[in-house]
């Protein structure tokens, strides 16, 4: 007696393979997109935080903050607990003290297409 051993063809592969290929396909650019958008709600969130911690200390003190240093030191113990990181480039916030002390995203400056968070 002949034992039928039963298994897929190659058509059957390759069919699911397809199937699989064109599901990735579909889901690939929202995962993409959605991790766009929750960076970039997690970076506007960091700089949000940071510049109510530097209105918190200006409205404590009444002192100017000079450079990104002196931020740095004077908010992290009593302001904040750390200092928040940019979730696309893991790199520190940067701070403007022109006038007035604001924050911006390291990220931004070196693309502002890609990566759309400014603190409104």
């Amino acid at each position: 007696m002949k034992k039928m051993l039963r298994g897929f063809t190659l058509v059957e592969i390759m069919i699911v393979v397809a199937i699989i290929g064109l599901l990735v396909a579909i889901a690939l650019p929202n995962f993409i997109e959605a991790r766009r958008k929750s960076q970039t709600t997690t970076c506007k969130g960091n700089l949000k935080e940071l510049d109510g911690a530097i209105q918190q200390y200006l409205m404590d003190t009444n002192a100017p903050i000079s450079d990104a240093t002196t931020a740095d030191a004077l908010l992290v113990p009593t302001y904040i607990r750390k200092l928040p990181v940019c979730p696309v480039g893991k790199q520190n916030y940067n701070y403007n003290s022109s006038s007035n002390v604001t924050v911006v995203c390291p990220e931004y400056l070196l693309n502002p297409t890609d990566h759309p968070a400014t603190l409104d």
